[in-house]
């Protein structure tokens, strides 16, 4: 087990509490862009913690999942999309569908999160295990089991752990979210379109973790649900950034 994951000390305790503060605080602005709440990251996060604590106890998984990787990637999870920053507000705040060519540029936030991680560590010429699983993240949280997903067109166990456990976290609550131009559907709804994808957008292993421990899930929307607060501030900031477009 890699020791550097666990803090030695009381300062090193508080390093790595101000680093996931950042982290978090960063993610966030990223979040501020689109439809989603602060409080999807964290139900995300909580979402991908449940997952990998039991995909553990799975013989496969055993000795990848270990308590230092477990906490690791959750401490990743919020820099997932970081690459939305990227992406224009005519095409991220868009309530309806996307033209072809808007889809094209939508997904490049994939290659630009990974990109602007792999600059920051050529700036500062340094590496590290959370910035190796940072870009699995960004980069491959969008691939599917059956290979159909992007921008790498990855299949099965050739996208990486990580992103696969995000990405089946992440659709569970786009289903279940309100957005500010649609209502989210109902547990149930979304649990069973999840297992109508297994073994094509989500690695089938995880689905059937997620048919073990869905009350879990269940219970962790309704502790960190959207406030009435949340989806007003949400929809603040997307009239008043579509007001900017059109006087553009």
């Amino acid at each position: 087990m890699n020791s550097e994951l666990f803090p030695a000390n009381a300062a090193e305790v508080d390093a790595l509490h101000a680093h996931q503060v950042v982290l978090l605080a960063v993610a966030t602005l990223a979040e501020l862009r689109e439809s989603d709440t602060e409080s999807h990251l964290l139900r995300v996060q909580h979402y991908v913690r449940a997952l990998s604590h039991k995909l553990r106890s799975h013989p496969a998984y055993e000795s990848v999942l270990t308590p230092g990787y477990i906490e690791m990637l959750c401490s990743c999870v919020p820099l997932y999309d970081l690459g939305s920053v990227g992406v224009p507000d005519r095409i991220l705040l868009k309530p309806g569908r996307l033209a072809p060519h808007e889809v094209a540029i939508m997904r490049t936030h994939t290659t630009q999160g990974f990109e602007a991680i792999v600059r920051a560590e050529k700036t500062l010429g340094k590496t590290s295990p959370m910035l190796a699983m940072v870009k699995e993240l960004t980069l491959s949280h969008h691939e599917r089991w059956d290979g159909s997903g992007y921008p790498q067109c990855l299949s099965g166990t050739n996208i990486p752990l990580s992103a696969r456990i995000v990405a089946l976290a992440d659709v569970f609550d786009a289903l279940i979210s309100n957005k500010v131009y649609k209502d989210g559907i109902s547990h149930d709804k979304a649990l069973q379109i999840i297992i109508s994808e297994r073994s094509t957008h989500f690695d089938p292993d995880l689905v059937d973790v997620l048919v073990e421990i869905h009350p879990e899930f269940q219970a962790i929307a309704q502790r960190f649900v959207d406030t009435d607060a949340d989806m007003q501030n949400k929809m603040e900031y997307m009239a008043n950034a579509i007001a900017e477009i059109a006087e553009l």
